[in-house]
């Protein structure tokens, strides 16, 4: 390692490492795809940490590891865990060649840390903290060669059937017809948690058939078969049903650092950085997407 004068600002580029490594900026990016040194990606740039660079920096000094990766997983490539409708319609129309297991939010962190897909969607809210997916990724994939990149904050609220007078909020549901989804989803996290803050006794609702993806939800409300869903106003708005606004959640993307710069996600992602990703978040509604490719977390 150098002994050059450390740039004094929170991120490095490309060149700013390499010059401090004295190496050649391709090995830089060599290392930033096998994970072997901390690294983000905004607006389509490899940044990195300057505090993570001393710490790599000072491990290689000290004899230790410095920034070696765990030993990588075979992980095909899926992106597991919650359903969304715009990451979904990104999916296809990128024809990035990935494919995707959705059933919920901690289905998706647990099958990802057992390296079961090369992503997972994640909208888990932390009660006591008011935040969101960090406090449950920091405590699950803390180990792994892992990123959080933001998506999309979403509107979620009741989805309701428009023939009949709609709730004002989830204290007016009781006695009536309820989509749950599966136990575990964020969904369904995050419904209980807002059912004991406004005092819904949730054994005075009708349950239908647990749905496990958005649009089942809705679809299970379009079709007669229950008043209302806990959903997302894009795709009420999809549907046209009736929608109650609750609140907004974030929606994140946990991803494996050295899938994030192979071909399949760096489509996906390319995509989604263009106009016509932007023209259909707008056009579903219920969806604002200025902070998509942003780092949330980083393993």
């Amino acid at each position: 390692m150098t002994d050059t004068a450390f740039p004094d600002h929170e991120f490095l580029t490309v060149k700013e490492l390499a010059d401090l490594l004295r190496l050649k900026e391709r090995k830089v990016y060599d290392l930033a795809a096998s994970g072997a040194v901390p690294c983000s990606r905004a607006t389509g740039k490899l940044l990195f940490p300057a505090d993570e660079i001393r710490a790599w920096i000072a491990r290689a000094k000290s004899g230790g590891d410095g920034g070696a990766a765990p030993v990588p997983m075979n992980r095909p490539p899926i992106i597991l865990g919650s359903h969304d409708p715009l990451l979904d319609w990104a999916i296809r129309q990128s024809r990035c060649g990935l494919a995707t297991f959705h059933d919920g939010s901690r289905d998706g962190l647990d099958r990802f840390r057992r390296g079961e897909g090369i992503a997972a969607g994640l909208h888990i809210h932390d009660a006591a903290s008011d935040s969101w997916n960090v406090p449950a990724v920091s405590a699950t994939a803390a180990g792994l060669n892992a990123v959080l990149v933001r998506f999309a904050t979403r509107r979620r609220g009741l989805v309701v059937r428009t023939d009949r007078p709609a709730p004002s909020g989830l204290g007016d549901l009781s006695g009536r017809r309820i989509v749950p989804r599966q136990p575990g989803s964020g969904t369904d996290t995050l419904f209980r948690h807002l059912a004991a803050r406004d005092g819904l006794d949730l054994s005075a609702l009708d349950m239908a058939e647990i749905a496990r993806t958005e649009d089942e939800a809705v679809e299970t409300v379009r079709r007669g078969e229950a008043d209302a869903a806990f959903g997302l106003e894009a795709v009420a708005i999809s549907y046209g049903l009736d929608f109650v606004p609750i609140l907004d959640e974030e929606f994140a993307l946990l991803i494996d650092r050295k899938a994030w710069f192979e071909p399949p996600m760096q489509t996906l992602m390319s995509f989604c950085a263009a106009q016509a990703f932007r023209d259909r978040a707008e056009a579903y509604g219920g969806y604002e997407i200025d902070a998509l490719g942003s780092v949330a977390w980083n393993a």
